[in-house]
């Protein structure tokens, strides 16, 4: 574990860990927890953060379902892999590979991604492996496009000077070092709302400056050039979108823009007050939300049968 990350900060310890393979061959880090046979839920965190950052959902949900989490490639730990290993066609790449060593043939699953993590749902849209295990969706916090371009941590007017300075500081190379005072201010500022309580600041901070800082550098690098908009109208699952007013990083107009092409859409909840990390600032309502998605569209026993219709299994 990280010197910056402390136990207590960390979701409860999994029932099992695995590794995914990823086509390329990368290891995508896995955890599970809760009971076997519980209705499924797969999280996947967002730029810079870990496991811990889904620690309210997990210890939530994980009482009544079965929820599997894992590191994007580069983060916690899941390796770090060459420079030409970081992309959009990657994360589809991980997250199938993790369905597909998490979950049963044919089991559906409720998945929400929150920011890069929801940009992962997207990359994957036409995959078979999303549309095999995908019951529904939550995209959290994220963005499909024009992320530099419309990002207001930068507190000047929209233009080519605005866009330049994000596009640097997506891609800034200085180590972000311990967690400091002044640290905290500046991470809340840049992502989460001006209410947001200490302890869950702080929580963000050390979660964020534990990423690698290659990693971090890499990716930030691919969403600078993100272009997602064609995976969101392919989004063939019915998927809900969720977002805070004060969110810089991918502020309200990219979900707004999301829920209207998207060719299912379930509704936009729009958290007030809250900023771009609002699994962590607002973990009740994205819980809830997850919950309610499980209850729609998670059919007993996870599976589908061929005609569409929930297998139910015999309980002995």
């Amino acid at each position: 574990m990280s010197r910056l990350l402390r136990r207590d900060d960390a979701p409860p310890v999994p029932a099992r860990e695995l590794t995914a393979i990823s086509a390329d061959g990368a290891r995508i880090h896995v955890e599970v927890h809760g009971q076997d046979g519980a209705p499924a839920v797969v999280l996947s965190h967002g730029w810079t953060c870990n496991t811990h950052f889904w620690a309210a959902q997990i210890r939530d949900l994980a009482v009544d379902h079965r929820v599997v989490v894992y590191d994007q490639r580069g983060h916690g730990r899941s390796p770090a892999v060459g420079r030409d290993g970081y992309s959009t066609n990657a994360l589809a790449d991980d997250l199938e590979a993790v369905l597909a060593t998490a979950l049963e043939p044919g089991e559906r699953a409720v998945l929400a991604g929150h920011s890069m993590g929801g940009m992962t749902m997207m990359a994957a849209s036409r995959r078979a492996g999303l549309r095999e295990h995908a019951a529904a969706v939550l995209l959290c916090s994220t963005g499909s496009s024009r992320l530099i371009a419309e990002s207001l941590v930068v507190p000047l007017r929209a233009g080519a000077v605005r866009t330049r300075m994000t596009r640097a500081i997506l891609g800034a190379r200085a180590p972000l070092g311990p967690v400091t005072p002044v640290s905290r201010r500046i991470l809340k500022y840049a992502t989460m709302g001006a209410g947001s309580a200490p302890e869950r600041v702080e929580i963000c901070a050390r979660i964020v400056h534990a990423c690698p800082r290659a990693a971090r550098v890499a990716w930030g690098h691919v969403l600078a050039d993100l272009d997602l908009d064609a995976g969101v109208r392919e989004l063939w699952v019915p998927t809900a979108v969720i977002a805070g007013t004060e969110d810089r990083l991918t502020p309200l107009a990219h979900a707004r823009a999301i829920a209207a092409a998207l060719p299912d859409c379930l509704g936009l909840t729009e958290l007030a007050g809250m900023g771009h990390m609002t699994p962590v600032e607002a973990p009740e309502a994205v819980t809830a939300k997850i919950r309610e998605l499980v209850t729609a569209y998670v059919p007993a026993g996870g599976a589908d049968s061929v005609d569409g219709t929930a297998e139910k299994e015999d309980v002995a």
